[in-house]
């Protein structure tokens, strides 16, 4: 099994749901990105996203996109994010996806970065551009070397549609919690909880929420439907905040703390 399966059929045994983290990799530079990494296992996540910087983000707002940007202006590379979560991932009990473009995977060889994904310890790939109808080949690829291809579901994807993705999509189910982009808010859509209700009802795959998640209170709310919560723009937004380095590690640390007691609360 993939280390994915192996940690949601873990956290079903125990009754338990997984925390998401997402964090942009090289912001505010790649040292940050391990420590963060770690301070997030060690308070809790169940598994960590960790974005690869592009210029054309798809789906993420505002901080995210600023994240992108500076790591960008920085001079971040895909070779030194993939030393870095190589160095890394072997250090954590948690396993680590990224989120990346399929732009970035065509250009750098979909075999050669697969093989470099699962070479440098990672569980699984989210690549929010690739449709659904072009996934078959990246899945072939990725299931040779026990890497998941997380596929996404949005409010507006058609259920004939949305069968589909859940049939080809490995690890879990991304279920985007709102049609638009990434970042904060102070509710979450009426008809979330009755969508992803209808979506379990077709799949045995887990089905994590992402996209708009930040208090408490989202994480208490959608916890009896989801298998699993993420949580981007709130910790990606800590992570830029002007304090010295041990500060951020200490806010991030218990701002994931308080999330991961909600969800086990």
């Amino acid at each position: 099994m993939a280390a994915i399966d192996d940690l949601f059929a873990d956290l079903r045994a125990n009754s338990r749901k997984a925390l998401m983290p997402f964090l942009t990799a090289g912001d505010p530079d790649l040292a940050a990105t391990a420590a963060v990494l770690k301070e997030l296992v060690a308070r809790g996540a169940s598994m960590c996203e960790v974005g690869i910087p592009y210029s054309d983000p798809i789906a993420d707002g505002p901080v995210i996109q600023a994240s992108y940007t500076r790591a960008l202006d920085r001079g971040i590379k895909l070779r030194d994010i993939l030393a870095t979560l190589g160095e890394t991932a072997p250090q954590l009990s948690a396993p680590i996806v990224t989120m990346v473009s399929y732009a970035i995977i065509y250009r750098h060889g979909v075999e050669k970065y697969c093989d470099e994904a699962a070479a440098a310890g990672l569980a699984g790939l989210i690549v929010p551009d690739l449709p659904v109808d072009e996934s078959p080949a990246l899945a072939a690829v990725c299931g040779k070397r026990d890497l998941s291809l997380i596929q996404l579901v949005t409010p507006t994807t058609p259920r004939e549609r949305a069968l589909k993705i859940c049939e080809t999509s490995t690890g879990f189910v991304y279920y985007v919690s709102v049609a638009g982009i990434t970042g904060e808010r102070t509710a979450l859509p009426p008809d979330l909880i009755e969508n992803v209700g209808w979506l379990r009802e077709q799949t045995k795959l887990p089905i994590c929420i992402g996209f708009g998640i930040s208090k408490p209170e989202h994480v208490k709310l959608l916890a009896p439907v989801a298998d699993g919560l993420i949580v981007g723009s709130a910790v990606v937004r800590r992570m830029a905040a002007d304090v010295p380095r041990e500060q951020m590690l200490a806010d991030v640390g218990q701002y994931v703390a308080s999330l991961v007691a909600a969800l086990e609360g």
